[in-house]
C-alpha cells in the first residue's frame, strides 16, 4: 500500500466503503446527535494500556506468552451489576492459572466483555407466528423481546453501552486492585453448576485447581496484586462503526487510537477486502484482530494482513482461526504456508467455538464438548507440524450454571439444553467444560513444549 493511500485515512473513511451487517436506523437526525455525545465523552481505556497490550502480543508472537481470550457471546446490559462482572473474572483470571500452568508461559487475559454488545446475524430479520421482524442485533442496537418496538433499532442504546462498558471497566479495576485470593474462587459457580446435575461429579480439573490454589495462598499469604496480575484487557468485536468511531480518538503521539476498548476484531462475516471494517481497523494503532473462516483463500488472507499491517508491525495483528473440527485439516496448513512465504508477522490464535455450532433436534443452537476439544487439538498439533505455534485461544464461555454445549465429563445431553440455556445468542461451554477443555491439553503441551522451546532457542 502506498503512503498516500494510508494518509488518505480518517475515522470516519469507512463510510466510502460497501457496509455489511450495516444497522439501518429510522432517524438519521437522532443517531448524528448520539454520535456527536458520544464524542465528547471521555475515552474507556487509555493508549498507554492498548501499547502494553500490543507488547505482550508480540511476545506471544515470539511463543514468550500465550493470550486467553474469552466471555459471553453477548454481553447484556442487565449484566452490569457487581456478581455478574465478578463472576467472569474470576473464571478469565482462574483459567489463566490453569493454561500457564499446561503451556509453561505467562498468559495475557482479555476478556470479551465491556463493549461486546453488538452481534452480527446471518439473518436480518427473525419471523416467529407469520409476524417478521428484525433480527436481534445485541443490546447496543435493540432489545431481544420479539416486539416491533423492542426490535426498532434505537440510537439511544449506544450512550447506554457506553454507560454500561464504562460501569464494568471500573469495577473489573477495582476488583484487581484487591487480595489477590478473592480472585481465584470459583467454589460457588462449582456448587450452582453440581446441582443442575445431582449425580454428575465436579469434573478433576475444578478439583485439582482448588487444591492448587489452597497451596499458592498456603505458601504466600494473603497479598495484593503485582503489576503482573493488575493486567486485565477487554476486547469486543468492532461492529457497529459508528460507534467505534465516535470513541476514536488521536493521542499526543500522532496516532489514531480505538480508546472504547484494548482490542477490536471484525468477524469471519466483515472480513472482506476493501470493506468498510477492514477500512476502520487499517487506520487504528491498537492490536486488532480478524476471524479467519475455511473459505477465505490463503492469497486474500495474505493480501488482507499487508493492508492492515503495512509495516509488518510485532504484536499488531491478529489471525483468529475458525474452521470447524472437520475442516482444520484441510485449510489450516496452506494458511500458514501462504503466512510464512509471506515473512508477515501475526499471532495465530484458534477459536474452536464458531466453526462447530450446530442445531440440536429440539432445533436449540448448541455445540458438542468433542469437536471444540478436537479442533483445538488440532490446531496446537498443525502448528507445530509446521514449524508455527498457536499462540492464543479464543473461548466462549461462561462462570454462569449453564448447559448450553453438549457432551464433556459433565455430560450434557441435547434434551438438557432447555433446562439451564441463558446465552442471548450461541452457545458457551460452562466451568466444568472450559477446565476440562484446558486441562486435556496437558500431555499434548508438554510435548509441544519441547518441541516450541527448540523452536524459539533456534530462532
Amino acid at each position: 500500500m502506498s503512503n498516500s493511500h494510508a494518509d488518505q485515512w480518517t475515522p470516519d473513511s469507512w463510510k466510502r466503503k460497501p457496509v455489511s451487517q450495516q444497522i439501518k436506523y429510522g432517524d438519521s437526525e437522532a443517531l448524528a446527535q448520539v454520535i456527536d455525545k458520544l464524542r465528547q465523552l471521555p475515552p474507556l481505556v487509555s493508549a498507554s494500556e492498548v501499547d502494553s497490550l500490543k507488547s505482550h502480543i508480540a511476545d506471544a508472537q515470539e511463543g514468550r506468552a500465550f493470550i486467553l481470550q474469552g466471555g459471553d457471546c453477548a454481553e447484556s446490559f442487565s449484566d452490569c451489576n457487581a456478581e455478574a462482572i465478578s463472576q467472569k473474572v474470576r473464571l478469565l483470571m482462574s483459567l489463566s492459572l490453569l493454561v500457564s500452568q499446561q503451556t509453561q508461559k505467562p498468559v495475557i487475559r482479555i476478556g470479551r466483555i465491556a463493549g461486546q454488545y453488538a452481534k452480527p446475524r446471518s439473518e436480518l430479520t427473525e419471523t416467529q407466528d407469520q409476524t417478521t421482524l428484525p433480527s436481534y442485533r445485541g443490546d447496543l442496537v435493540n432489545h431481544i423481546h420479539f416486539s416491533e418496538s423492542a426490535r426498532m433499532p434505537d440510537p439511544a442504546r449506544m450512550l447506554q453501552g457506553y454507560s454500561y462498558a464504562s460501569l464494568t471497566i471500573n469495577y473489573i479495576r477495582s476488583l484487581l486492585e484487591g487480595d489477590i485470593s478473592d480472585l481465584f474462587q470459583l467454589e460457588q459457580e462449582s456448587q450452582d453448576l453440581l446441582s443442575l446435575k445431582t449425580n454428575a461429579k465436579l469434573h478433576k480439573s475444578l478439583d485439582q485447581f482448588r487444591e492448587a490454589m489452597r497451596l499458592f495462598h498456603q505458601a504466600n499469604g494473603p497479598q495484593h496484586n503485582s503489576r503482573h496480575w493488575l493486567e486485565f484487557f477487554t476486547s469486543h468485536e468492532a461492529l457497529h462503526l459508528h460507534y467505534e468511531e465516535a470513541l476514536t480518538r488521536k493521542a499526543n503521539n500522532g496516532k489514531w487510537y480505538n480508546l472504547s476498548t484494548h482490542y477490536p476484531w471484525v468477524g469471519m462475516r466483515t472480513t472482506i477486502q476493501d470493506s468498510a471494517h477492514i477500512e476502520y481497523l487499517r487506520g487504528i494503532a491498537n492490536p486488532i484482530a480478524i476471524k479467519v473462516g475455511k473459505d477465505l483463500s490463503p492469497e486474500t488472507l495474505v493480501q488482507l494482513c499487508k493492508v492492515l499491517n503495512p509495516n509488518n508491525e510485532a504484536g499488531r495483528l491478529t489471525l483468529i482461526q475458525r474452521f470447524g473440527h472437520q475442516y482444520i485439516a484441510r485449510v489450516l496448513p496452506d494458511m500458514i504456508k501462504g503466512v510464512q512465504a509471506a515473512g508477515l508477522n501475526v499471532l495465530w490464535s484458534c477459536d474452536p467455538m464458531h466453526g462447530n455450532t450446530r442445531v440440536s433436534s429440539q432445533g436449540i443452537k448448541t455445540r458438542d464438548f468433542q469437536h471444540i476439544q478436537s479442533e483445538l487439538q488440532q490446531a496446537f498439533e498443525i502448528h507445530a507440524a509446521h514449524n508455527s505455534h498457536l499462540g492464543g485461544v479464543h473461548l466462549e464461555m461462561t462462570a454462569e450454571a449453564v448447559m448450553e454445549c453438549v457432551g464433556g465429563t459433565y455430560g450434557v445431553t441435547e434434551q438438557e439444553l432447555d433446562k439451564a440455556y441463558t446465552s442471548l445468542v450461541d452457545p458457551r461451554l460452562n466451568v466444568a467444560q472450559v477446565f476440562e477443555l484446558i486441562d486435556s491439553l496437558e500431555d499434548k503441551q508438554k510435548h509441544l513444549h519441547k518441541i516450541d522451546t527448540k523452536h524459539v532457542s533456534s530462532s
